[in-house]
């Protein structure tokens, strides 16, 4: 089935039809988001039942799983993420080329879940920037799906300037990212 898109908003005629740059690119990039999932237990499973047959990532333009963070502009973390595993997660962000967007799965990812122990990152909020969360134990293949529209409304309607703002910018540094 083909997926009907809107148009951006825009002034049209009998042979052409012009808008606005941003709009033209936040509609390319919500609709082909290619992202990088980072599971490590249960809600990597609820992930992997998004991607199959009976939810169907694909409809949304996320068909193409990229195990290259260089490849990548959607980070999926899904499960508990170890401290010792924290640096890796902030390095897999850092190799990631800009724009980018982070959607945390599940409560493990957002903030350590029920494993309140010394070993367990709680959230990974505190390497990482997070742009969604999608709560549960384990959230079901719809909220995983709700989440990435979310990120795609993000896409769509984030300006092409907002990255180069002091406010980003500050934000990044926050996180000790350059």
């Amino acid at each position: 089935m083909v997926k009907i898109v809107e148009a951006p908003a825009g002034i049209e005629g009998q042979g052409f039809f012009a808008t606005s740059f941003d709009k033209v690119i936040g509609m390319a990039r919500a609709n082909s988001l290619w992202p990088l999932p980072f599971a490590t237990s249960c809600c990597g499973i609820e992930f992997m039942a998004t991607m199959g047959a009976n939810y169907d990532l694909a409809r949304f333009g996320s068909e193409r799983m990229s195990f290259s963070p260089r490849q990548s502009d959607l980070l999926i973390v899904a499960g508990t993420i170890s401290k010792k595993l924290g640096p890796v997660l902030k390095q897999v962000y850092d190799q990631m080329a800009e724009p980018k967007w982070v959607l945390s799965v599940g409560a493990c990812a957002s903030s350590g879940g029920i494993f309140d122990t010394y070993s367990v990152l709680q959230g990974i909020d505190h390497v990482i920037p997070v742009d969604v969360y999608v709560p549960g134990c384990p959230p079901r293949p719809e909220q995983i799906i709700e989440g990435i529209l979310k990120i795609q409304e993000l896409a769509r309607n984030e300006s092409l300037r907002r990255r180069d703002s002091p406010e980003y910018r500050k934000m990044l540094e926050s996180y000790n990212i350059q």
